[in-house]
């Protein structure tokens, strides 16, 4: 209380010295303030020196004044007045401000800056050094960790590479089956040299892992896609449904003891897929890149050479198929009933291997039948012997499909003749019988030209004068005999061809 009653003292004396000396001083030419004390004068005062307003905090009460101050208060102080500034020591508990207007000050209101702000700038600046200091320690730290890890997982990647799988795989880790082998490995190991294919589960376990990519091919039974098992491209023969029987067929003859050979395509799984609204059966076989012969003729010539190494190769599979292997894990005899440019395959190297068994019959020795099954396919009418087009072929008779498939191998070796390339001389890639009948024969228009006029496809003559055009013309001919019992056999067909190569290395 005595501290109160001393500052309120202390400034009515302060308020009654101001107010003398207002009433002491001259008033012509003065300055008119604002003074809040001067209630008889109309709250106007006049000054030589400045117009000012103050605002002080005193125990938590904030007080305003607004008022004259003479110069003669400090007339050894140049302008401005001394009283005018506030230090920054003070100005949390008194502020002024002065003016040198006529009642400039009336609506000056000087606001006090409170501690508090000062103390929060003070602890912001506080926690931001905290902050920095922790992150300039921590980041190094995650950095370091991050590269330690990085470091580790691509050595454990190189030790035992990631192998991702399908739910339903045969080959999910904890059911490895196949192991890291290629499908090469899998055949020579499952196999052991029978050629008979891969135990089924096996089949399954490829089947459905494999990623279809893109339609390479479409016929009669369905589509043909490359597909991706591990990183190796297969061909995936899609059948429909009401093409069972011939799937059931092909896969049964693909996987007969001792069939595989470098010139028959490599048959490597079946596999029936049901999705709840279809059925799709799979047949997964080798994927050669060149496509079909159809195709390769097509879009290419071959020299003489390249003519007699894909002629020789069609011939090796065909007597391959042709051939009886007698032993405990012996081979039948196998006829094609379907060969064509379109159902052989160009390998990479230039030969060529045979495809589509859909059709194909097996000799029974023991027997001596053949077993033709039920289905409704017949073979190309346009690669038809003879006598399947006149239906004279003896169907108990297995030498007489041997017989039909050598017609079929002649009119083959014909297509690829045309394009053989000697001095820049070729002829365009056509269909046998191109000339003779429209691109969809009926059976009457091919019987017709091939039975009862006994025409064959037309040999140029300038073939007589090159030397490996005129052995493949001889044997073609050989081949196309209306004499099923007079062409020649696959074998002999093989023979000389071999022959006729092995005498070209020799030159």
């Amino acid at each position: 209380m005595r501290g109160a009653r001393g500052s309120c003292s202390a400034s009515v004396l302060a308020l009654a010295l101001f107010y003398l000396l207002y009433a002491s001083y001259p008033v012509d030419g003065l300055l008119k303030c604002y003074c809040d004390i001067c209630t008889d004068t109309n709250h106007t005062c006049e000054t030589d020196g400045y117009c000012f307003a103050s605002t002080s905090l005193e125990n938590d009460v904030i007080t305003y004044a607004r008022r004259c101050v003479h110069k003669q208060l400090s007339s050894s102080q140049p302008e401005p007045l001394i009283f005018c500034m506030t230090s920054d020591s003070r100005n949390t508990t008194f502020v002024i401000e002065c003016c040198k207007e006529d009642f400039c000050n009336r609506d000056l209101k000087p606001q006090l800056h409170p501690r508090t702000k000062e103390v929060s700038s003070n602890g912001d600046d506080a926690t931001w050094v905290t902050w920095k200091m922790a992150l300039t320690i921590a980041l190094p730290i995650c950095a370091i960790c991050v590269i330690v890890m990085v470091i580790y997982h691509i050595h454990m990647s190189r030790r035992s590479p990631a192998r991702h799988f399908p739910d339903d795989s045969l080959e999910a880790p904890d059911r490895p089956i196949l192991g890291g082998v290629t499908i090469r490995d899998m055949l020579e190991m499952t196999t052991s040299g029978s050629g008979s294919g891969l135990p089924l589960l096996v089949q399954r376990s490829i089947a459905r892992q494999i990623q279809l990519v893109e339609t390479i091919g479409k016929g009669r039974f369905g589509e043909v896609w490359r597909g991706r098992w591990r990183g190796e491209n297969v061909a995936v023969k899609i059948f429909s449904s009401r093409e069972e029987r011939s799937w059931f067929r092909e896969a049964e003859i693909y996987q007969t003891v001792m069939l595989r050979h470098d010139n028959i395509l490599g048959f490597i799984a079946a596999d029936n897929k049901d999705n709840g609204t279809w059925t799709q059966l799979w047949l997964i076989t080798d994927y050669h890149e060149k496509g079909s012969l159809f195709d390769y003729l097509n879009r290419s010539t071959v020299d003489t050479n390249g003519m007699i190494r894909m002629a020789l190769s069609i011939a090796t599979g065909l007597a391959h198929l042709h051939m009886e292997i007698v032993g405990t894990q012996g081979k039948p005899a196998i006829a094609h009933r379907d060969l064509k440019s379109k159902n052989i395959l160009v390998k990479t190297n230039g030969t060529c291997a045979i495809g589509d068994l859909g059709l194909a019959v097996r000799h029974d020795v023991i027997t001596d039948t053949v077993d033709i099954q039920l289905n409704n396919r017949v073979g190309t009418k346009r690669y038809m012997a003879p006598e399947v087009l006149e239906e004279t072929i003896n169907m108990n008779h297995f030498d007489s499909f041997k017989r039909a498939d050598v017609y079929a191998l002649g009119l083959i070796l014909w297509e690829i003749a045309r394009r053989c390339n000697v001095g820049g001389i070729h002829d365009d890639y056509q269909l046998p019988f191109y000339d003779l009948v429209p691109s969809d024969p009926t059976i009457e228009e091919m019987r017709k030209v091939v039975c009862t006029d006994r025409q064959r496809p037309s040999i140029p003559n300038r073939w007589q004068s090159i030397e490996a055009l005129q052995v493949m013309s001889k044997v073609m001919k050989e081949c196309w005999y209306h004499n099923a019992a007079a062409r020649l056999t696959a074998l002999r067909i093989k023979k000389s061809l071999a022959n006729y190569g092995a005498m070209e290395d020799l030159k």
